[in-house]
C-alpha cells in the first residue's frame, strides 16, 4: 500500500487509579478519586503523560570534569543544570547517570577516586558564580563507577567547588565549599570526611560570609593541600561582594589545621583565587588571584613560603567571580593551563601564557591525564570537549542536549516550530517540534538561526510566521524573513536619546496579536507601530530607578540574561482579550499597567511582594481581560519561596497562591501559564520542577512525570502541548494536555475515554523507511536499521511523538485482558 495511504496507527496510553489486590485477587480501589473541590487529582490518573526532548542537541554550560586515568576514553562531566553525564569513547557519546537521584542539576565539582575507580564523589551547586546561578543540594557518591548515588551530606552547601580525594583511600576526603550564592550561610569552607562522606567536618571556616573556591592537592604528600576562600554574594543589581577575608590557606596535617599564606600575595580585599600545585615538583605553587589591581598570576618556588607576581595579564584574571582557574600539567612543572573567556597555555611555568583554540569559550574545567597529558577533557559554556592531542584537536560539543535556553515561544504552523536562544549562543534557534516529511528523526540539520544574541526573547509574527523578531542586549533587535532569508538588524533607541536606558539581559519583547505593534522594554516601553523602522517610548520610568545602587551594579553577572542592568523591565504583556490593556514588572520588585496602550501607567503592585522581588513571567489570563498572574523570584536575595499572584481586577487585589499548598517551600517559580481552553487550570514551571492546579491555585501538585530534574526557565501551551525551555536541558514538550482539560473539569471515577483532540496526519522518512515503494527493496534493511541498537540514537536525536492520534483512557480497576 502507498504510505500515503495507509492508516495511521493508534496509541492507547492507559491511566490507571490506584489498586491493591484484597484477598479474593479482585482488582479493588483503596481511596476514591480526591473531590474536585480539594484541588487534587490522583497521581496515577497522570502516568500514561511523556515529556519528551527536541533538542538542540548543542552543549550547555560544563563547571565540573573528570576522567578515568586507568579506564582510557572514560570521562565524566557535570553541567551547570544539566546533571552528571559519562562517555566510555572519548566524548563521542554521552550518557546521563544523575537522573531520577539528584535533587538538583548544578554540579561544581567531580572526582574519581585514583586508587578505587568506581567510587566518584560528585559536589552539586556550580561555583562559578552569576545571576542565575542554580543552588546545589549537597554531595552524592557513587560506589558502582555513577550506575547508582546516594546522597552524601553536606544539603546546605549552596555552591560546592572541588573535591580532592586522597589518592590510597577513597574514605578520606576533603571538599571547597563556597556556601550560598546569594546570601550568608554557615555551611562554608573546607570540610573533610573519614568515613567515605558519612559525616564530615569543617576544617577551614573563616565567616559565614567567605567560603572555599579552590583546593589543591600535593600529589606527593596527600596530608599537604592549598585552599583559597573568598568572600563572593551575588546581589540583585549583580555585583560580587569582595573582603579583606579572602586569601590562601594551606594545611601540612592534612587539614587539622591551616595557615594563611601571605608573602608576595596580594593583602587586603582580593577577588575570587585559583590555586594548584605541581604534581612534579611540590616546591611549586601557582595562585590565580582576580579581580584586583594587585592581581595576577602568582608563583611559589617554596612550597608557599613566598610567591612573586609573575604575570599581570587581564585576559587570565578578569571576572574572577566567574573563572579564576588554573592547573599544573602532570608531567611538566613548566607548563601550565588557564581557563577564562579563551583557554590559555604555558610553557615557562606561568611567566607568558597562550591561547589555544578550543570548540568553544568561557572556559571552566580541566582534568589531565595523569599518565598521558596529551588526553584532558575541558569544560566550558558549550559543554565538554575530549583532546587526545594536547589541545590540539578536541571532540564535537554537537551532541549533548544540555542547553541552557532563555525563553521559549512556538509559532502556529503545523507542526509548529519551537524558537529560543541559548546561553553564549549568539543566535536564536527554530526547532521544529517534530519531523515532518522531509525529515529523518529530529537532528541538527533542522535548526536554523533567527536571528536574536544571547538572551534574546523570541517573538514570531502573528500574521506571518516567517517573521521573526529577538531581543537583545541594549535595544538591539532583529528581524527575520525566512522566505529570503534575511536578517535586518534593529536599534530601538535610534532618533531618540541614547543613554538613560537601562535593559535587561533577557529584555522582554511582544508582538501584538491585536494589532502587530512591537513593543520592546529597557525602563521604559518602546513601541513600534512600523514593523521596527521606528520606535516611540510610551511610558516613564517603571522601575524603583535607585540611584546608589546602579552606580555600583556588576553588569554580566545582573539578572538572569548577559550584559544586563538594573533596575530594569523583566516581564511585559499584552492582554489578548482587551485592547490597551498592557503590564510590566520590574527586577526592583514592582509592577505597573496601563488600560489605555501606554499613555497613563498605574503601580498595582501586590502589598507582600518581596523587596527585591524579580519579575520573571506576567500572564494575562486567555479568559478574562482583568485577570492575569505574576510569577516572581526572590532567590537572589537568598529567599528560594515560590510567588505566584494573581489578580481578577486589573491589579488592585492580589492573591498569593502559593502559600504552603503543594509547591515546596525552597522550589522557586518562574512562569506559570493558564491553560487556554480551561479556565482556572494552571501550570507552573520553577527551579526543581514541575506544577499543576486543576482549581486555580488553591492547591498545586507535581507534574513532573518522567522529565529530569532540571530548571525551567518558560513554558507555553500551544495546539495542546506544553512546550517547555530549561535551564541545562534544552526544550521539551509534553503532547496533548486534553486529560488535563478533563481532570479539571469533572470528576473521574469509572472507566473513561478521554476526548482525543484534532489529530494531523503527518507522514515521516522514517515511517516510509519501511516501505519498498519509497526506498525500493534492496535498501529497506539498511534504512530501517540506520538508528537500531545505536547508542548514538538517543542522545543525538531529538524525539518525536507517537504517530497518529493519541487516545487516553482511565479504568477504575486494572483491566484483566489486553486492551
Amino acid at each position: 500500500m502507498p504510505p500515503m495511504l495507509r492508516a495511521n496507527r493508534v496509541l492507547l496510553v492507559l491511566l490507571l487509579f490506584v489498586a491493591t489486590v484484597s484477598l479474593t485477587g479482585r482488582m479493588v480501589r483503596t481511596d476514591q478519586v480526591l473531590a474536585q473541590s480539594t484541588g487534587a487529582v490522583d497521581p496515577a490518573l497522570l502516568q500514561g503523560l511523556r515529556y519528551r526532548m527536541i533538542g538542540p542537541h548543542r552543549g550547555g554550560r560544563v563547571t565540573a570534569v573528570a576522567g578515568v586515568p586507568s579506564e582510557r576514553g572514560t570521562f565524566y562531566m557535570g553541567g551547570s543544570g544539566g546533571g552528571v553525564w559519562k562517555s566510555i569513547d572519548y566524548g563521542e557519546v554521552w550518557e546521563n547517570l544523575s537522573d531520577g537521584y539528584f535533587a538538583s542539576a548544578s554540579i561544581g565539582a567531580i572526582a574519581v577516586s585514583e586508587s578505587q575507580p568506581q567510587v566518584v564523589y560528585v559536589g552539586t551547586g556550580s561555583a562559578c558564580l552569576r545571576g542565575n546561578i542554580q543552588a546545589g543540594m549537597g554531595m552524592y557518591k557513587s560506589t558502582d563507577a555513577g550506575a547508582t548515588w546516594q546522597l552524601s551530606g553536606l544539603e546546605d552547601g549552596g555552591q560546592i567547588a572541588r573535591v580532592q580525594i586522597h589518592p590510597r583511600d577513597p574514605n578520606l576526603v576533603y571538599v571547597a565549599v563556597q556556601g550560598h550564592a546569594f546570601g550568608p550561610n554557615p555551611a562554608r569552607g573546607v570540610f573533610r570526611s573519614k568515613d567515605g562522606g558519612k559525616t564530615w567536618d569543617r576544617v577551614l571556616f573563616i565567616n559565614d560570609r567567605t567560603g572555599a573556591s579552590d583546593l589543591a592537592m600535593d600529589a606527593r604528600d596527600p596530608r599537604v593541600l592549598y585552599a583559597t576562600v573568598w568572600t563572593g554574594e551575588v546581589k540583585p543589581w549583580g555585583l560580587p561582594a569582595t573582603s579583606p577575608d579572602g586569601g590562601v590557606y594551606k594545611t601540612t596535617d592534612g587539614g587539622d589545621s591551616w595557615t594563611k599564606l601571605a608573602g608576595g600575595l596580594p593583602q587586603g580585599t582580593v577577588g575570587r583565587i585559583g590555586v594548584t600545585v605541581s604534581p612534579v615538583d611540590s616546591n611549586k605553587v601557582w595562585a590565580l588571584v582576580g579581580d584586583v589591581p594587585e592581581g595576577g598570576v602568582f608563583r611559589s618556588d617554596d612550597a608557599g613560603r613566598t610567591f612573586t607576581r609573575i604575570n599581570t595579564d587581564r585576559g587570565l584574571t578578569g571576572r574572577s567571580s566567574y573563572y579564576a582557574h588554573i592547573f599544573a600539567d602532570p608531567k611538566d612543572s613548566n607548563v601550565l593551563y588557564a581557563a577564562n573567556m579563551d583557554f590559555y597555555k604555558s610553557i615557562d611555568g606561568g611567566v607568558t601564557f597562550k591561547p589555544m583554540p578550543t570548540p568553544h569559550g568561557d572556559d571552566h574545567a580541566l582534568w589531565i591525564d595523569p599518565n598521558n597529558p596529551g588526553i584532558m577533557i575541558l569544560g566550558n559554556d558549550g559543554g565538554a570537549t575530549v583532546s587526545v592531542t594536547g589541545g590540539r584537536s578536541w571532540s564535537s560539543q554537537l551532541n549533548q542536549p544540555t542547553g541552557e535556553m532563555y525563553r521559549v515561544t512556538v509559532d502556529q504552523q503545523v507542526p509548529y516550530r519551537v524558537y529560543g536562544s541559548q546561553q553564549d549562543q549568539y543566535d536564536a534557534l527554530s526547532l521544529p517540534s517534530r519531523s515532518a516529511s522531509f525529515g529523518e528523526r529530529l537532528q541538527l540539520q533542522h535548526w536554523y538561526a533567527v536571528g536574536g544574541y544571547e538572551g534574546a526573547a523570541v517573538a514570531v509574527d502573528p500574521r506571518d510566521p516567517g517573521i521573526v523578531y529577538a531581543s537583545g542586549p541594549g535595544g538591539r533587535l532583529t528581524r527575520y524573513d525566512h522566505s529570503v532569508p534575511r536578517i535586518r538588524t534593529i536599534n530601538v533607541t535610534a532618533g531618540g536619546r541614547r543613554d538613560g536606558y537601562r535593559f535587561a539581559g533577557t529584555p522582554p519583547m511582544v508582538v501584538s496579536p491585536l494589532d502587530g505593534s512591537i513593543y520592546n522594554a529597557s525602563n521604559v516601553v518602546h513601541r513600534s507601530r512600523d514593523g521596527g523602522q521606528t520606535f516611540t517610548v510610551i511610558s516613564p520610568d517603571l522601575t524603583g530607578d535607585e540611584q546608589s545602587q546602579q552606580a555600583i551594579r556588576g553588569g554580566g553577572n545582573a539578572g538572569d540574561g548577559p550584559g544586563g542592568s538594573w533596575p530594569t523591565i523583566t516581564a511585559f504583556d499584552e492582554s489578548g482579550k482587551e485592547g490597551g490593556v498592557l503590564w510590566a514588572g520590574t527586577d526592583d520588585g514592582l509592577v505597573q499597567i496601563s488600560r489605555d496602550s501606554g499613555a497613563n501607567w498605574k503601580n498595582v503592585t501586590p502589598k507582600d511582594m518581596p523587596r527585591f522581588g524579580l519579575v520573571n513571567t506576567i500572564e494575562p489570563s486567555p479568559h478574562d481581560p482583568g485577570r492575569a498572574f505574576l510569577s516572581v523570584t526572590a532567590y537572589r536575595t537568598d529567599d528560594y519561596r515560590p510567588y505566584i499572584y494573581r489578580t481578577d481586577d486589573y491589579g488592585q487585589t492580589w492573591a498569593l497562591l502559593t502559600d504552603g499548598n503543594g509547591i515546596p517551600a525552597h522550589h522557586f517559580i518562574r512562569v506559570m501559564r493558564e491553560d487556554p481552553e480551561r479556565k482556572g487550570l494552571l501550570y507552573a514551571g520553577g527551579e526543581f520542577g514541575l506544577y499543576v492546579s486543576f482549581d486555580d491555585g488553591r492547591r498545586w501538585q507535581s507534574l513532573q512525570l518522567n522529565m529530569p530534574v532540571t530548571p525551567v526557565t518558560d513554558l507555553v501551551v500551544s495546539q495542546g502541548d506544553l512546550v517547555l525551555s530549561t535551564n541545562g536541558r534544552s526544550f521539551w514538550i509534553l503532547d496533548d494536555v486534553t486529560p488535563l482539560r478533563e481532570l479539571a473539569a469533572a470528576r473521574i471515577t469509572t472507566a473513561h475515554l478521554f476526548t482525543p483532540r484534532d489529530t494531523y496526519r503527518v507522514q515521516t522518512s522514517a515511517e516510509e523507511a519501511d516501505d519498498p515503494y519509497v526506498f525500493g527493496e534492496c535498501c529497506v534493511a539498511n534504512a530501517r536499521d540506520l538508528y537500531a541498537g545505536a547508542r548514538i540514537e538517543r542522545h543525538q536525536l531529538g524525539e518525536d511523538p507517537p504517530d497518529g492520534a493519541i487516545v487516553y483512557a482511565s479504568f477504575p480497576q486494572v483491566p484483566t485482558e489486553p486492551v
